[in-house]
């Protein structure tokens, strides 16, 4: 009914037949209504209930009819996830658009099995030796030939409708970017829950437009882009790496390690052009699974965090960015580690050594890799 089967830890209900529950269950409830996700309630890693606000009831079709839908291309960038990657492309074939063309860069994988996937799947497969994913990301962007490129990563699973209702937001000439809803697919063990608790890809359930003339009323503050969405399910109108340029590829896994995409949207915001969140688009990602794999993932996204604001400084010339990252953002981990110290810390702070080394190896990164550039002019 809702695109996707109930995952461990995480079941979907529909409002239209049935009634929310007042309590949570002990993993995730996603509310449904009208054929849209509208809340959801979590049991959290620190027990409590969270219960979004239950969104607006809203029309389920599409702003204009599938055929009259700008073509769509899609690029997966995977490394050596072969199954992650087989169970992503069998989601594909059951989209209400159906893409253009399926693009699958293999960024190093070892040996051979994920280029049989890919040709098994009947999609295009691309070989990127140079590690890193905003490189895989452009490779895919130059070998795309419709007007709107999506990208979505191996370890997820597509609504039937996510193509179609990604492509359908961008129905302004003003819009360059839009990104959809990502739900978790599970939660089945403690890490998947703390990482839906405290660091979720989720935007909410309300579409929301960041306008570029917001974005240049705010060039005294660092403008949130990361809460425009999640690279597990973005689309990009084709001309805007013409104008922009393209994927910074100091940043993202293999580089940096995180923000990739949400330095991009920062740059198209100052390029001129609107960015779209459409929750009606859904994702299901798989979450990593154990507190290891959880607490290295945190180390690169606040990396590749720290790194990302440094370079919409280069690339923007905005001084808040650098405020932030050498004033701002080190006396908020200042003030963690003071209260942790005095013992009064909080779930929030259980990888807080993560975090900060991840952010000042993030800064040394940049500065080193710009010394680098710097060097081959």
């Amino acid at each position: 009914m809702f695109g996707v089967a109930d995952g461990a830890g995480v079941r979907h209900m529909d409002l239209d037949i049935q009634v929310a529950p007042e309590d949570c269950d002990p993993g995730m409830i996603v509310l449904w209504r009208g054929g849209l996700p509208v809340g959801h309630l979590l049991r959290g890693s620190d027990g409590q209930c969270r219960a979004t606000p239950v969104a607006a009831a809203r029309d389920s079709g599409p702003t204009s009819p599938v055929q009259n839908l700008p073509s769509a291309s899609v690029v997966i960038c995977t490394r050596d996830r072969p199954n992650e990657l087989r169970r992503c492309l069998a989601s594909l074939p059951q989209q209400s658009l159906p893409p253009a063309e399926i693009i699958v860069v293999d960024n190093a994988s070892k040996g051979d099995e994920t280029r049989q996937v890919v040709l098994a799947a009947g999609a295009i497969y691309l070989r990127e030796d140079r590690p890193g994913l905003d490189i895989a990301r452009n490779r895919g962007a130059q070998r795309a030939s419709s007007s709107i490129v999506a990208y979505t990563d191996d370890d997820v699973l597509l609504h039937p409708h996510w193509l179609e209702r990604l492509v359908a937001a961008f129905d302004s000439r003003s819009i360059g970017a839009v990104t959809g809803l990502v739900l978790p697919a599970e939660i089945a063990t403690e890490a998947q829950r703390y990482f839906e608790t405290f660091w979720s890809f989720g935007q909410g359930y309300t579409p929301q437009t960041f306008r570029a003339d917001d974005f240049a009323a705010r060039k005294h503050e660092v403008f949130p882009s990361w809460q425009i969405g999640a690279g597990a399910s973005m689309a990009f109108r084709r001309e805007v790496f013409d104008r922009a340029g393209m994927f910074d590829e100091r940043l993202d896994v293999g580089q940096a390690g995180c923000s990739g995409d949400s330095e991009y949207w920062y740059r198209l915001l100052a390029n001129g052009y609107d960015c779209r969140y459409e929750p009606a688009s859904v994702a299901f990602h798989f979450h990593r699974r154990t507190m290891e794999s959880l607490a290295k993932q945190i180390y690169f996204y606040m990396r590749g965090h720290s790194a990302a604001l440094l370079v919409q400084h280069e690339r923007t010339g905005v001084r808040a960015n650098l405020e932030q990252a050498f004033k701002w953002k080190p006396l908020w981990y200042l003030a963690r580690v003071r209260r942790r110290l005095f013992r009064r810390s909080i779930p929030e702070d259980r990888f807080l050594w993560q975090e900060i080394a991840g952010y000042v190896s993030g800064l040394l990164f940049y500065l080193r890799t710009r010394r680098v550039r710097r060097r081959g002019a």
